[in-house]
């Protein structure tokens, strides 16, 4: 095999620099207009769109929502989602995870809505999406109880980075060898702080303590705003 000539280059910069100050830009805005943004991340099939439809079928006639799904192909979930709430669709083609600039062109296809709460649905991906902000004020890990209670030890990042972890598929822990406990204890080790809910999307069980929590944290941000001097 023949040596291949190449040059390592050093940029000596945070190549993520420039989209974080976007992203807390955008953040600022939506804090702004009183909009509380989820960022929705987890493995594929976790259960993220199922958790929105009753979330969305919750809040009906109470509060405004918008979503913008963010899947490789498809539009699968958005029509799923379109009776419940607004939503757009975010296709990446092959990438495994939301950046800026695609959430941007979901938000002018919405319109730009004002609404309560905007959610943005991730790609299934326990790595990539750790990585970027997407100017969410809540960073929500979704984690079925299929997948088993070690992922928050072995994907310690995406935990980490989260405030709030979200057991899914409940109604099926008489079935499968996952320990509630031991995975809340993991996910604490990295993340001493984040919140834990339990919840069943197909049979509505724990949905409604999810959606106080939601509104609990968005009042807390409005009651946060400063107050604007004439």
């Amino acid at each position: 095999m023949s040596e291949k000539n190449y040059q390592r280059v050093y940029i000596g910069r945070d190549v993520l620099a420039e989209d974080r100050i976007e992203a807390a830009t955008q953040r600022d805005l939506w804090t702004r207009q009183g909009t509380l943004v989820v960022n929705l991340v987890s493995s594929p099939g976790a259960g993220k769109t199922s958790l929105l439809e009753a979330t969305a079928k919750h809040w009906q006639g109470r509060h405004s929502t918008a979503v913008l799904v963010g899947d490789l192909e498809t539009d699968r979930d958005a029509q799923r989602l379109s009776p419940w709430t607004k939503v757009a669709q975010l296709t990446t083609g092959g990438a495994c995870h939301l950046q800026m600039p695609l959430v941007r062109s979901g938000l002018r296809a919405l319109g730009n809505p004002r609404v309560d709460f905007l959610f943005i649905e991730n790609v299934g991906n326990l790595v990539c999406p750790a990585s970027h902000d997407l100017g969410e004020h809540l960073r929500v890990v979704v984690l079925s109880v299929t997948e088993g209670d070690d992922k928050p030890a072995k994907y310690p990042k995406m935990f980490r980075t989260s405030q709030v972890m979200v057991i899914s598929k409940a109604d099926l822990l008489p079935h499968v060898p996952f320990e509630v406990d031991a995975a809340i204890a993991d996910a604490r080790r990295t993340q001493p702080e984040i919140a834990c809910l339990t919840l069943c999307a197909s049979n509505g069980a724990g949905i409604t303590p999810w959606c106080q929590y939601l509104e609990q944290t968005r009042q807390r941000m409005l009651e946060n705003l400063p107050c604007e001097t004439t």
